[in-house]
């Protein structure tokens, strides 16, 4: 069976007024389009047409959750926890009602995620830079104390990258943090930045938004990844990151646990967000398509989702699924037909939803649609 869906956008601040519109070709709203979902999450599950929503099909047991996501501001910094420390952190605040703002555990599911880029450009931060790339980048930012109390601890012993971000968020280091920044900025305008300066000028630009924090300096330390489209990154469980800009499809298990490290007015729980998070530095690898193939499929090492892209160029494609399956439609016209005749026309925006019963999906016309379906 399909079944067609919608969803209206989240408002969140830093979603964008005009990415969602212009691929949708509709007029923009005027307010923040951030995220539009397609799932049975109950925070917001995804409308059928026709009346009802997607949970009251499921029953709530999805694995996975597909959104777009539009971002004209960055994300807060966050890392979320493997199906273990949030079994963990769940069981541990059993006691909390669901709006305790101490509550860090919303579920008892880990959040792995991947995103594609649908906008010819999309910045992220993600995942920690090696320390000897860091160092590097120090050198373009002068050696005013802060600058050499930071290299001092990055050198030090230890798990210097956990530390150092503990010692960020605090609350001791506002003055170094404030001095940092400065250098940052500085930095950012001068022309002999070389290699660094599209690091610096998107950190320089999320302090403009959010001058002071002290997640600007934590952005400080990470990989600074621009995806051009259909290009992606997966971010495993304990993965530090944030989205800057752009547009993308986005999916994640189906968890809303999230550890915050900066750029946000909501609660930062440093100690909590130390224990989970993994501070192996590394660069995080860009899934990219390859070829000109009718397919691409983006690798995710998780039973929770997978995800592939589907290029029409007017011959119909069939796509063996694992159900439950959803087709998102991301340009152009698209029909989603069954084995057995069934079939639907998907506007750019929308997406079908085939019931875990089908195990083949015929998608044609000309356009361009993501397929998700569990993970093997």
């Amino acid at each position: 069976m399909l079944l067609s869906l919608t969803n209206t956008p989240r408002d969140y601040a830093w979603g964008s007024t005009s990415l969602l519109a212009e691929l949708e070709g509709r007029a923009p709203s005027g307010a923040p389009e951030a995220e539009v979902w397609f799932g049975d999450h109950p925070g917001d599950p995804a409308d059928v047409r026709g009346g009802g929503t997607l949970d009251q099909v499921t029953g709530g047991t999805l694995p996975y959750l597909l959104k777009l996501l539009a971002a004209a501001q960055p994300l807060s910094i966050q890392v979320h926890p493997t199906i273990a420390q949030a079994q963990d952190g769940w069981a541990r605040e059993s006691t909390k009602t669901s709006d305790d703002p101490t509550r860090n555990y919303r579920d008892a599911n880990h959040k792995p995620e991947l995103i594609v880029a649908l906008s010819e450009r999309f910045e992220s931060l993600s995942g920690l830079r090696p320390v000897a790339s860091t160092l590097a980048l120090l050198d373009v930012l002068g050696d005013g104390p802060a600058i050499v109390g930071l290299r001092a601890r990055l050198t030090g012993e230890g798990d210097v990258l956990r530390d150092t971000i503990g010692w960020l968020l605090g609350g001791e280091a506002q003055s170094e943090v404030d001095e940092i920044i400065d250098a940052v900025s500085d930095a950012a305008a001068r022309t002999e930045a070389g290699e660094w300066a599209p690091t610096l000028a998107a950190v320089a630009g999320i302090a403009r938004t959010y001058p002071g924090d002290p997640g600007v300096v934590v952005a400080l330390l990470m990989n600074h990844v621009t995806l051009r489209r259909g290009e992606a990154i997966f971010l495993r469980a304990g993965l530090l990151h944030a989205y800057l800009e752009g547009l993308g499809v986005e999916i994640m298990a189906a968890s809303d646990n999230v550890l915050r490290g900066g750029l946000t007015p909501k609660r930062i729980d440093v100690p909590e967000l130390l224990s989970i998070l993994d501070a192996t530095p590394g660069e995080v690898p860009v899934l990219r398509p390859r070829g000109d193939e009718a397919i691409t499929v983006y690798p995710a090492p998780v039973p929770d989702f997978a995800l592939r892209r589907v290029t029409l160029t007017g011959a119909s494609v069939d796509v063996e699924v694992a159900g439950p399956a959803m087709v998102l439609v991301t340009a152009g016209a698209v029909d989603v037909a069954t084995a057995d005749g069934e079939s639907l026309a998907i506007a750019v925006g929308e997406a079908a939803f085939a019931t875990v019963d089908e195990r083949l999906l015929r998608l044609s016309g000309n356009g361009e649609a993501f397929i998700a379906t569990p993970g093997a």
